[in-house]
């Protein structure tokens, strides 16, 4: 063979290569994005000795597989193991309530032998179910000891069965129980006078994490004094565990792991005393302090992505993908939380069809986001807010770099005004729509959760904050923009990159906005998000790409920065302080 030939081959054999490691990347970037919309086909965990069968439920009675001065049991359903079995069905949640009601009644349950069921209607792996009676009104506080010194106490109060602050009658879930420790519990019963009647300890050794996810997080802390918000850190949709949600303290311990059907919750909106939140990638699902799914909302012809909101009274709005359509991630729903019936609000693809079909098309292979190549992903909703006033809406748009505004969204739906850079839209036919910017600041780029902040010093003005990713890609526009040399074009961090808490202020009646707060955090190129914490203006801020979350006083500075695991990304941190639903 000629020493040519053998070149030729070569390069030939290096071109094939080239193509087979390009098409292994892109099939594995689909399946990694394909997981989201996964359900779970495994709830099986470890339980213990038989003690009975329900035959009219259709549930075993357990024993807990675990060790505990108390006698906790478990309730398994018989179908457990059976091809499409979810916990997020009602029927399934009547049966284990139905359960705990008969146990109630048929014995008699004190503080120092309560009623103890783990994880009864199977959505909270560390979660402790307790009933018991006293003779007086009482309120509970416990306070959870793990030896060893690293894992600081974990105190709280719980709420009591019928909501009252003192009751005879207390059943609640036992928050904050570590995974893999064992744990000394410390009930302290309290009168209304303040005389304790009662103290009851007691230690069990929970089980590790079902999602096999670390029970504690390193942190950092920084240059604030400032003192964190009262709380727990929900931490949202990390990939490599989709399925679960994980609710961190202060000190990085897991106190809560919540198992899901798949997918993530996005957010958990609070509604009459229970969490509204995503369940699976075409469910939510409405949940009581006690674990029990009370309501299920399936989502037929629609697939949940990014985000979900309260809507009207008594509504949740959500963005989500419609099957069979030509276009992604940019149709808005609205779920009735009593009837559950599904409303689709605004399709942007017809509202802003002539931007859509004249200016932008499906994304390349060669696009930034290659994995997406042929879907038409071409304004990508990534936040929505439902404002009573107006009846509107306000959407992020991740691919076009701007917050958009829609008006009389239940009846004529119409954009009312577009914040961002005012050259992205120049000879779209919308550049009436865009608000003036007031101020020398850089404009955001590829934001996620933009929210709503309360209003201003008078009507028509207000305020909304967002994560600034600070990132520019657009893979369905042919554009280019000028940009500011602080802004990033690498999905990952160069070395000096950051992205930005940004809080601007919106005047709807000089139809201008401007950058009325920033400070800079650990950046990130896509998801992530910023969110209010506590009394004293905190900011709780996630930086998914970079796999930290942390939390910021008012003025912007840290004050303890938490490193977490994942795959690539975790998508959302809040801090939620819960009380009312599981703490007094």
């Amino acid at each position: 063979m000629t020493r040519k030939k053998k070149i030729t081959i070569a390069l030939l054999v290096l071109a094939a290569l080239v193509v087979v490691a390009v098409v292994g990347v892109f099939i594995g970037a689909k399946l990694f994005v394909g997981q989201e919309g996964a359900v779970r086909t495994a709830w099986k965990v470890d339980v213990g000795e038989l003690l009975g069968r329900d035959e009219a439920l259709e549930l075993e009675l357990r024993q807990a597989a675990l060790e505990c001065d108390l006698s906790v049991i478990q309730l398994v359903p018989f179908e457990i193991d059976g091809e499409g079995f979810t916990y997020y069905e009602t029927g399934v949640q009547d049966r284990l309530s139905q359960a705990l009601e008969q146990a109630k009644e048929r014995g008699t349950w004190s503080a120092d032998a309560p009623l103890a069921v783990l994880n009864p209607f199977g959505t909270a792996s560390n979660g402790l179910y307790l009933y018991f009676e006293t003779d007086f009104p009482v309120k509970v506080d416990y306070t959870i000891h793990v030896d060893g010194g690293e894992i600081p106490d974990f105190s709280a109060t719980a709420v009591n069965g019928d909501g009252q602050e003192y009751s005879r009658t207390h059943e609640f879930q036992l928050i904050g129980l570590v995974p893999g420790e064992t744990n000394q519990v410390t009930m302290v019963l309290t009168g209304s006078w303040g005389n304790v009647r009662q103290q009851v300890t007691f230690s069990i050794t929970m089980p590790e994490t079902y999602s096999g996810y670390a029970a504690r997080l390193d942190y950092t802390d920084g240059e604030s004094a400032a003192a964190l918000s009262e709380g727990l850190f929900a931490m949202m949709r990390t990939n490599g565990y989709l399925g679960y949600a994980f609710f961190f303290d202060n000190n990085g311990i897991l106190r809560y792991e919540m198992g899901l059907e798949g997918y993530g919750l996005d957010r958990a909106l609070e509604y009459q005393g229970d969490l509204v939140t995503c369940v699976s990638s075409r469910k939510l699902a409405r949940i009581n302090a006690l674990g029990q799914v009370e309501q299920v909302y399936p989502l037929e012809g629609y697939e949940l992505h990014h985000d979900i909101a309260l809507g009207q009274e008594g509504t949740v709005v959500a963005l989500v993908d419609k099957d069979e359509s030509d276009t992604i991630e940019d149709v808005v729903v609205e779920v009735d939380l009593e009837t559950g019936a599904v409303t689709e609000l605004v399709d942007f693809s017809v509202l802003m069809a002539d931007f859509h079909e004249e200016e932008t098309h499906p994304v390349p292979i060669t696009g930034d986001f290659f994995w997406q190549a042929g879907e038409w992903d071409w304004i990508h909703l990534n936040t929505v807010q439902y404002l009573a006033e107006g009846d509107s809406l306000i959407v992020s748009s991740r691919e076009t770099s701007t917050i958009v505004k829609v008006e009389q969204v239940h009846t004529q739906p119409v954009v009312a005004w577009l914040a961002g850079d005012p050259a992205f839209w120049a000879g779209t036919g919308y550049e009436d729509l865009c608000l003036t910017p007031v101020g020398d600041f850089v404009f955001q780029y590829g934001q996620h959760s933009v929210e709503y902040g309360g209003p201003g010093e008078a009507e028509g003005i207000y305020y909304l904050y967002l994560y600034n990713n600070n990132y520019w890609s657009n893979s369905t526009r042919d554009y280019e923009p000028e940009l500011d040399a602080s802004v990033s074009e690498s999905l990952y961090n160069d070395g000096d990159d950051n992205s930005w808490v940004y809080v601007y202020r919106i005047d709807e009646n000089e139809r201008t906005f401007s950058l009325e707060q920033s400070f800079p955090v650990p950046y990130s190129s896509i998801v992530s998000n910023v969110s209010p914490a506590g009394e004293a203006g905190n900011w709780v801020v996630n930086s998914g790409v970079a796999n930290v979350f942390g939390e910021y006083d008012a003025d912007g500075t840290l004050i303890r920065e938490f490193d977490y695991d994942c795959t690539m990304q975790g998508y959302r941190t809040f801090k939620l302080d819960l009380t009312g639903f599981w703490f007094q």
